[in-house]
Parts: structure tokens; sequence; C-alpha cells
């Protein structure tokens, strides 16, 4: 499959002829994105001589894609790259990410196993499961080790793992959630992958979990010989779109993330069971996000249309999936760049009332892009936070 020039340098309408600085950030995530899975080049960019390299760092680490923009300067002539000082700070740091990565990966297997010696069974989800879709996983930005477990297996895992860490944070019941740092990882015990945005939703996502706990429809992935358990790709890839929907609609949604979406697509895009995929879609009434992020996928990121199912774009699309883009830039990854001053200023009390009121200005932004689904998911995050107040 190729990656035609004339198709990788698009009309940068779409990010914005004036800021040059953004369309070379993203056209450098483009290419490091797919890198050896389709032929890309970045010769003919024509503003790559008025770079500000130090703006493309603040906006790859903004989005924690710091390893991809890396990877996409491979692809610039040599005489148009970043200055060596900058270049050598950059490889520096992506060396230190790989030593963190394979430590991360090393933590996973030891814990898994001595999970596994306890009779706890568990899938890990998102983070470094979705980073083996990538050309490089080490390249990845790590975060969390984040496992999904059965009713029986979050509360023995819980037993067990509380006494090995150094923090354990207040249990969020509702939401089956139980965080805690455990050298010197955060280790997050899901017992759900519920969203706050509606039982709708949510029983999809039900579904999903009861396919693989009980349905057994799972892959793996060998980590230094130990058998990590994942969600099957047509599984994980319902996990992994509600996961970043949530965010975006509820605190921000990153780059990074819609990367991982992009790349779980493509590597399995010949098993997706696309009637599955499109069924459950319409069962959570998710189809017009669907939509609307793949045509960004598409249009911005250079994914190919056939990989992308129900790929349909227009005008209105594409202005769309523009403010999409914007609102990623401005929010960073979940919610980098926002605000957060007010939460060290004033009671907790007024903490509440400014993180609504920041909300509803969010959520009316939404409801610009999705008329039907933002206001009926706002009254659904508001009645989610009133209850967890009783």
């Amino acid at each position: 499959m190729y990656w035609h020039r004339s198709r990788f340098n698009r009309d940068y309408d779409f990010v914005s002829k004036e800021n040059k600085n953004q369309a070379a950030f993203i056209a450098l995530v483009r290419a490091g994105l797919w890198e050896n899975s389709l032929k890309c080049s970045v010769e003919s960019l024509e503003f790559r001589d008025s770079v500000d390299w130090e703006e493309v760092y603040r906006l790859a680490s903004e989005q924690a894609v710091l390893g991809l923009v890396l990877a996409g300067i491979d692809f610039l002539p040599i005489d148009q790259r970043p200055p060596k000082v900058e270049l050598l700070q950059w490889i520096g740091e992506i060396q230190i990410l790989e030593q963190q990565n394979q430590s991360m990966n090393h933590f996973i297997g030891e814990l898994v196993d001595k999970m596994r010696k306890e009779g706890i069974y568990a899938l890990l989800v998102k983070g470094q499961g979705v980073a083996q879709c990538y050309e490089k996983p080490l390249w990845r930005s790590c975060g969390d080790v984040d496992f999904l477990l059965s009713d029986d297996n979050y509360d023995k895992a819980k037993e067990f793992l509380a006494p090995l860490a150094a923090h354990v944070d207040e249990e969020d019941a509702f939401r089956k959630h139980l965080g805690m740092t455990i050298d010197p990882w955060i280790v997050e015990l899901h017992g759900t992958m519920n969203t706050e945005l509606s039982k709708r939703v949510n029983r999809g996502i039900e579904e999903v979990q009861n396919d693989l706990f009980y349905g057994g429809n799972v892959r793996s992935w060998m980590n230094e010989g130990t058998q990590v358990f994942l969600p099957s790709a047509d599984n994980d890839i319902i996990i992994i779109f509600t996961h970043f929907i949530q965010h975006f609609y509820v605190g921000g949604v990153g780059l990074r993330q819609v990367c991982d979406w992009c790349r779980l697509l493509w590597t399995y895009s010949e098993k997706i069971d696309r009637k599955k995929l499109e069924s459950r879609l319409k069962d959570m009434g998710l189809m017009a996000e669907w939509r609307l992020f793949g045509v960004f996928a598409v249009e911005q990121l250079g994914m190919p249309e056939e990989a992308m199912p129900f790929y349909k774009t227009s005008g209105r699309q594409k202005r769309n999936a523009n403010r999409i883009y914007k609102l990623i830039l401005r929010s960073g990854t979940f919610g980098f760049n926002q605000d957060q001053s007010y939460r060290t200023k004033y009671p907790l009390l007024v903490q509440k009332f400014i993180t609504l009121w920041h909300r509803i200005g969010e959520f009316y932004k939404l409801s610009m892009i999705f008329p039907y689904n933002a206001p009926k998911f706002f009254v659904t995050y508001v009645f989610n936070r009133v209850k967890a107040c009783f």
C-alpha cells in the first residue's frame, strides 16, 4: 500500500496555512505514525525552511508524541532537520523513553506472573498493549499500567496488590476503579471500562467485557517470556475508542490516544469484523463520533481510507474535523494545557463549581460539533457528579 506524495502534502487549509509550525508538527506526526507501513515523504513541504523547532518540540511534548515526531524527522533531508544541538537533545530524551518502556515492560511481566501465581487473571488494556501496534513500540510515550478484571479477580487483585504499593488511592466504587503506586509505576485496576457518557454506551462496553471474560475472546503479547493477555482486536477497538471519546467529552483528549486508535485499526484491518463493529457503534449511539474522528484520521493523520471503517466525508465533516484538531491542540493530553490553578486557591466546594462552569463551556463548544450527543452526555455527566457527592 502506498502513501502518495500528493496525499501526504494535503491542502494545509485543513490545519492553517498561516501556522507553519503546527503544519510541520502534524506532517511529522503523520510520517512517524506510519513510517514503514506506507511509503511517505516530507521532502516537498513548503514550510520546512522556516520551522520553529522549539515550538514543534513543545507541541510534541504536550501531545505525548515525541517519538512519532522524531521518527518523522528521519524522512527529512539532512540539511532540513533541526539544529544538531536540539536534535541530540531530542534523541537523548527518546533514549530515556526507550529505557522507561523497557523497565515498564519488565515490571508488567513480573506483576502478571505474581498475580497469576495467586490465581488472579487480568487483561492489560491500552498502554503497553496497544504500543505493540506501532513501528517502534519503545518510542511510544508510556503512561500507567491498566488492568481490566472480572468482579472476583478485581477483588482479589485489590487484596493482593495493596500491600505491595507505596500508595493506594481512594477507590471509586461507582466506577470500580482503584489506582496505586508500585515500584514506581502507577497501576490502575478496572472492574469495568464504563464511561460517564450514557447508559447506552456502557451497555455496549459491558457486552465487550462479557465477551472478554466469558467468551474468552482475547489476544496475547509475549513480553520477555511472559504471556500477557490483551483484549481481542474487535473488543480492543471499542475499549480504545470509548476511552478517548470519554476524555474528548470530559477533560480533553490528546493526539497520542487518537494515534493509538489508528495504529490498532491499521494493524488489524484485515481481521476486524466490520459488521459487528457497526452494530456495536450504532447500539451505543457513537457512529457520529466514529465517522468524524475517522475523517480526522484520514484527512489529518494520513490514514488510508480503506483502513478506516465507515469512512465518509463532506465539507462539513472536514470543517468539524478541523475543530477537533484545534480542541486537541488547545487541551493537550488529558487536558494538560487546561488551567488547573484554581484547585490550589479555593475550597473544595468552590473548586467543584468552577470545574462545572468549565465543563459547561466545553460541552457548549462540543455541541457545535455533536449537537445530538453532547447535550445528552452533559446531563449524564452532571448527574454522575451530583450522585458522587451523596
